[in-house]
């Protein structure tokens, strides 16, 4: 089994204990990242996701708990261990970049390696390695104050990665940035991660950056309080070890009381939903249904949509919360999606345009059926999702599987288990109890469900 890089257990962090004024920042925290993870820490200010971080690099002794990065515990380092976990052992993005203003940008970057006595020569050219691959190379002599605040944040990152750390810590990175140079600094983390396998770990409390990570870990008051999965990295055994799910035994399900009295099922409500239904108690649920759009929008166009430049995909997106608005039509989303930039348009070509527009008609059509057929008829709703399932992903279902198939979709349908769940049954062997799907046809259909359910949300 592949070991995590990074473990925190039971990690509390108290400031002014046993007096009157005592505040926990971390209240029993226990996470666990493995290698060449995408993690996002997520929540309001002051939820303490910041003193996670700080504490994952060792620069935040906890107050009781451990924190053990690569195999060895923070708090048995000797002062030379701690400094070299802070030299090659993590490498930090801060939000408002630290750049030392009397210096060179190239002085700036090479600044890690000074410390380690390296030869001027080698580190420079080391320096202008990173300049060259972020585009800045035209700066290297330059001085912080001559920049804009996208090009300090490509030199702090370039910084951060001059000793070849694998774990790359990144504090609100884009917090003191406009939307354009938001968008590049996040490719470039996304970047890191998938190309050069970097294990990264960023903290924000905006919503809309959420679908770039692996994993989003929810905070709030120093508590961990939830977790979304985007794409699932760690190994299938943490999952065998974690759950122990015996095949074919039966589903149990969470009852609470409602504030009438009556029993009904525990819905799993998406965390970052449960924020903003915290955040926003007196909006009515069309109010509700409307913040979501942007995140619908976004999350329908990465899925749907083929690789297209930033402009390209900024003014699809848009189109899309029109759609979603109802503002436009389906019939008028392919022209204006083919219209050049002067039209206002997104410049794409006729082909592509029309393709695009045909899938996006088809989940519209299934989120309108599910919307429209509401509690009463769950049944027939859960009924069209399995058909429109099977023939979406061409599936060949016998008498055996096609009943299995229904139950566990259904169960998905009613939020009684995730989506990690319904892939892992309906990749399961047939003879084991599964439905004996491919791998890749399990993931293409949990992803097409997950994205239904989401835009049939309206509050």
């Amino acid at each position: 089994m592949t070991e995590p890089i990074i473990s925190v257990e039971k990690m509390k962090i108290i400031y002014n204990q046993n007096k009157s004024n005592e505040v926990r920042s971390l209240d029993g925290i226990d996470l666990q990242i493995f290698p060449h993870e995408y993690i996002i820490i997520h929540g309001p200010s002051g939820c303490g996701k910041s003193t996670l971080m700080y504490s994952i690099g060792g620069f935040q002794i906890p107050t009781e708990g451990e924190v053990t990065v690569e195999g060895k515990q923070i708090s048995k380092m000797s002062p030379k261990e701690l400094v070299a976990l802070h030299q090659i052992g993590v490498g930090m993005i801060f939000q408002a970049f630290y750049l030392i203003p009397t210096l060179t940008i190239l002085d700036n970057i090479c600044l890690p390696r000074t410390f380690m006595g390296e030869d001027l020569k080698i580190r420079r050219e080391a320096g202008m390695t990173l300049l060259r691959r972020f585009g800045i190379t035209e700066q290297a002599h330059k001085f912080p104050s001559q920049l804009s605040g996208g090009q300090k944040q490509r030199v702090a990152i370039a910084r951060s990665l001059i000793n070849n750390p694998q774990i790359i810590l990144a504090d609100e990175p884009v917090g003191n940035l406009d939307s354009e140079s938001a968008k590049n600094v996040l490719q470039i983390l996304k970047d890191l991660n998938e190309i050069d396998k970097k294990t990264i770990i960023m903290v924000t409390h905006n919503p809309e950056h959420l679908y770039y990570g692996d994993r989003i870990i929810h905070m709030k008051d120093g508590k961990i309080i939830g977790e979304d999965i985007n794409k699932e990295k760690r190994p299938l055994d943490f999952f065998e070890k974690a759950r122990k799910v015996a095949v074919g035994e039966k589903e149990k399900m969470d009852i609470e009381k409602d504030k009438n009295g009556d029993e009904q099922a525990k819905i799993d409500v998406p965390n970052e939903l449960k924020l903003l239904m915290r955040t926003f108690k007196g909006l009515d649920a069309a109010q509700l249904g409307a913040l979501l759009v942007p995140f619908k929008a976004k999350q329908l166009l990465s899925y749907v949509l083929a690789e297209l430049n930033n402009e390209q995909l900024a003014s699809a997106e848009s189109f899309l919360k029109e759609l979603l608005f109802r503002n436009i039509t389906i019939q008028e989303l392919p022209k204006k999606l083919d219209m050049n930039f002067e039209e206002g348009g997104s410049n794409w070509n006729k082909t592509r345009a029309q393709s695009f527009s045909e899938r996006i008609n088809e989940i519209m059509e299934q989120v309108d059926f599910q919307a429209q057929a509401g509690e009463e008829k769950r049944e027939e709703a859960v009924a069209q999702m399995c058909r429109y399932l099977q023939g979406a992903f061409h599936l060949h279902l016998d008498d055996v599987t096609r009943p299995r198939f229904y139950a566990h979709v259904k169960l998905r349908f009613e939020n009684r288990i995730d989506g990690l769940e319904l892939k892992k049954q309906l990749d399961l062997a047939k003879i084991m109890g599964g439905v004996g799907l491919n791998r890749v046809t399990a993931e293409k259909l949990v992803r097409e469900m997950d994205i239904i359910m989401l835009l049939k949300y309206t509050g």
